[in-house]
């Protein structure tokens, strides 16, 4: 399943034997939805077949996920949140930029490490985002959960500054930027298919970051 995130505040807790049992059949959930998507498509997938699947009912299901949507972007939910833990752990001295960058290229290369097949693969990851794009009522709901994302990362961004995102603006900005570069990331590795895993997501996102400052300030026009 997806990284499994823990508080580095907290002690570490090793899971009990119901919360592991728990995990074990929403991964499964998660896994056979994400496989049922691939084979047949999002729209006729139902509830009933991806419960069905796991042997479990209806009604379990939806103790996990409140709908069909939620199942689906899990996968990259799971992601965002581990990316979201990566980042308050990035050193202070870090501006939010530098931040940012090597938060989520940690967060892709540990994906990477995951075994593939698994929801939390960067082979699922990538799936996920190719059907996220071809799904218009999946893509509503993944923007809708940027929307909260870049929230959250202002948050944080404000935070690591001493700032008050009420009054001051660039952790908002800085964070709305950072989300349209990855999404043109995801969107271009969509398009280059001879970018493949982790390391081909990852080098995206770096020439991506890389065109950021002559995007913002440059000069666009060639020379005369």
């Amino acid at each position: 399943m997806a990284v499994q995130l823990t508080d580095p505040a907290q002690p570490h807790r090793v899971p009990g034997l119901r919360e592991r049992k728990k995990q074990r059949t929403r991964d499964a959930l998660v896994e056979s939805a994400h496989r049922l998507f691939l084979e047949q498509g999002y729209a006729r997938t139902t509830v009933d077949e991806i419960a069905a699947a796991v042997d479990v009912s209806q009604r379990t299901f939806f103790r996990y996920f409140a709908n069909k949507d939620e199942v689906a972007l899990a996968i990259l939910a799971d992601a965002e949140d581990h990316f979201v833990a990566n980042l308050r752990e990035r050193p202070a001295a870090e501006n939010p930029l530098q931040a940012l960058r090597h938060a989520i290229v940690r967060t892709w290369r540990e994906l990477g490490g995951s075994p593939d097949g698994r929801p939390s693969s960067i082979t699922a990851a990538l799936e996920l985002i190719q059907l996220i794009e071809s799904t218009p009522t999946l893509l509503a709901a993944h923007l809708r959960r940027i929307t909260e994302q870049e929230q959250i990362v202002a948050g944080i961004l404000a935070e690591r500054e001493g700032l008050d995102p009420a009054v001051d603006l660039r952790p908002r900005v800085m964070a709305a930027v950072f989300g349209g570069v990855l999404r043109s990331a995801h969107l271009s590795w969509s398009a280059e298919v001879e970018s493949s895993g982790s390391e081909g997501m990852i080098n995206l996102i770096e020439r991506h970051f890389d065109q950021l400052g002559p995007a913002l300030a440059g000069d666009w026009r060639p020379a005369v």
